[in-house]
């Protein structure tokens, strides 16, 4: 039985969110990093687009990491020279975090060719192509954020160590913001469907 158009369309969005997240997990291994590390440099980077203040609770939020993991993560990057703390200027007892140059010219190294090949596919469409494509993935998306578990429920990583051995990220379905679902080898760990910070990556 022939598949319809739309479960067409519906596979080929899973074929791109895997192999996005297989790029990732080679980005994170490349840079020895974890998956959940470049999940966390995207939140920040989405953050820092959208003018959000980013703390480690908010981050640890969007992550679905308890305290103590969403702080070895943080201090992971910070020791890597990807993320940096700062006390907030208007709110002295808040501690902000930014996404360092370092990360984001790495990021961009790896994904820029993945990122302007993605811009000038975009820039042959018409204006209502790209419409009804933002409707799609922004619909996509908020389904996702709408779901109260399903497949990948239980495949997160709260403690932040790296290693997917956690109880589940929000169900497994927060994690649009990024990260690897491990390396072509399969070696790798992880999950989520990326969102690629126009022209930084990761």
């Amino acid at each position: 039985m022939a598949e319809s158009p739309e479960m067409q369309i519906f596979h080929l969005l899973r074929e791109v969110t895997v192999e996005y997240g297989l790029r990732q997990g080679e980005f994170a291994a490349r840079n020895g990093m974890h998956p959940t590390d470049v999940r966390a440099l995207i939140c920040l980077l989405d953050a820092e687009r959208a003018g959000t203040d980013a703390t480690a609770g908010w981050l640890g939020e969007r992550l679905g990491l308890n305290s103590a993991g969403t702080t070895a993560v943080v201090d992971r990057l910070e020791r890597l020279g990807h993320v940096a703390r700062a006390r907030d200027a208007r709110d002295r007892r808040r501690v902000l975090l930014t996404v360092e140059d370092r990360a984001k010219e790495l990021g961009r190294a790896y994904f820029g060719p993945l990122i302007d090949g993605t811009v000038a596919l975009l820039g042959g469409f018409t204006e209502d192509e790209t419409g009804a494509v933002r409707r799609f993935l922004t619909g996509v998306r908020d389904l996702m954020d709408g779901s109260d578990g399903g497949a990948g429920a239980g495949s997160g990583d709260r403690d932040g160590d790296g290693d997917g051995g956690g109880t589940g990220n929000r169900g497994g379905t927060e994690n649009r913001d990024g990260g690897g679902t491990g390396n072509r080898d399969g070696g790798g760990n992880g999950n989520g469907t990326g969102d690629v910070a126009a022209g930084e990556g990761p």
